[in-house]
């Protein structure tokens, strides 16, 4: 496998890119020192973000280390998948499924050097973490499952799939505020403005009509509805048996149930969970809670 990369420094961060196997070039955000003696983490997003929205956890881990007497310092990369972000998007919208984006993982992975890493997942995200401990159970040395698991609440699913890929153009930052708030403020409530400006802005990004649009390819929505339906995936989580894996609900969530995060445990005794209070789909991984008990899982690691 040839992977090409090529890299931009901004604030806080290298902004790298790589091609992958089919030629189709991908971005990602690389914090911290690539000898940072913490073990790397990989942040994958959910279904329509991005990497920004492991931003504020990306810095804190990256540049201050953790806090319950860990090693100092991680390197931490966020990817953009294909069709989202910095990404480029493909013009065969059948590629948006989940073995195309192992496949991306796997390319990112080999490119930077990442023999063994601990993912970050939320949503898709933490289903394609479970998928990776069944097909490269090697390559994890950790998984944190941020508001997901192998049962789907059909309630948040509908949710999702009532809003992507609709078009939402919005005249400024204000506006888009305002439509996040009007979609997701039963899962943030009390959230406040600069953290709902940190999600508009990795949400939306300029258009050449001057107008703010959605910052991913709208086609994901085909892709979406020609999926079958999903398998079962309790093997999925059941391959990450021998895995050390922190599970993180929102109390809020309509993607996650309560039966489901039980049955988890009960599954996987060893699982460590956490409930966030004030908190839907999804955890944003900053909240005091989070901070605490991702250092302390690290730190084991």
């Amino acid at each position: 496998m040839t992977v090409e990369l090529s890299e931009h420094q901004a604030e806080d961060y290298h902004q790298r890119y790589l091609t992958a196997q089919d030629g189709l070039k991908l971005a990602y955000r690389e914090y911290g020192d690539t000898l940072a003696p913490g073990v790397p983490l990989l942040c994958l997003s959910g279904l329509t973000r991005q990497a920004g929205d492991f931003h504020n956890l990306a810095c804190r881990l990256a540049h201050h280390g953790a806090q319950h007497g860990g090693t100092f310092g991680h390197r931490v990369l966020a990817l953009d998948y294909r069709g989202r972000g910095r990404s480029a998007y493909d013009e065969n919208w059948r590629n948006y499924r989940p073995e195309v984006y192992l496949g991306d993982i796997l390319d990112l992975a080999a490119a930077a050097n990442l023999p063994r890493l601990v993912i970050v997942g939320t949503s898709l995200g933490g289903l394609l973490a479970m998928a990776l401990a069944l097909q490269r159970p090697t390559l994890l040395a950790g998984v944190i499952l941020n508001d997901v698991g192998p049962e789907i609440a059909g309630g948040g699913f509908d949710r999702i799939a009532g809003y992507v890929g609709t078009p939402a153009p919005q005249d400024d930052w204000q506006a888009a505020i305002s439509y996040l708030r009007h979609l997701f403020s039963p899962a943030y409530p009390g959230l406040g403005e600069e953290a709902w400006l940190d999600m508009a802005r990795n949400t939306f990004r300029p258009g050449n009509d001057g107008r703010l649009h959605l910052d991913y390819d709208l086609n994901l929505a085909k892709a979406l509805k020609a999926s079958p339906p999903p398998p079962d995936l309790w093997p999925l989580f059941g391959a990450l048996r021998n895995i050390p894996t922190l599970a993180i609900r929102g109390a809020l969530s309509d993607l996650l149930s309560p039966a489901t995060f039980d049955r988890m445990a009960a599954e996987k005794p060893d699982l460590e969970r956490l409930t966030v209070p004030d908190r839907g789909h999804t955890p944003m991984l900053d909240e005091i809670e989070c901070q605490e008990a991702i250092d302390a899982f690290l730190a084991r690691l």
